[in-house]
């Protein structure tokens, strides 16, 4: 499967996309590490990014690899995940963003 057309993003050096089919109108899209790490023999790993809803062509924020959370704006997300970031007070939001 491939992207959807209007995702921003291109993977991070090291790094590649995976889109999976979850459901009829779902598609869960994962980011890839290529190098591995010592844990696991140097595999890939398997990481989520989010989702999206090719009915409504929503993205969505993952809770976890396989549940679906609340839409995202795609500009608001960042080349690893579509997560959002949860500042706990402006000083925390003025340095991480």
């Amino acid at each position: 499967m491939e992207l959807p057309l209007d995702f921003i993003h291109e993977a991070p050096e090291g790094y590649r996309y995976e889109v999976i089919r979850k459901n009829a109108n779902t598609l869960s899209i994962w980011s890839v590490y290529r190098r591995g790490f010592n844990y696991n023999d140097f595999n890939e790993c398997f990481c989520i990014w989010g989702f999206y809803n090719t009915k409504k062509q929503q993205y969505h924020a993952p809770i976890n690899s396989t549940k679906i959370g609340a839409v995202v704006d795609i500009e608001s997300t960042t080349p690893y995940s579509a997560m959002q970031l949860n500042f706990g007070n402006p000083l925390e939001q003025l340095l991480f963003s």
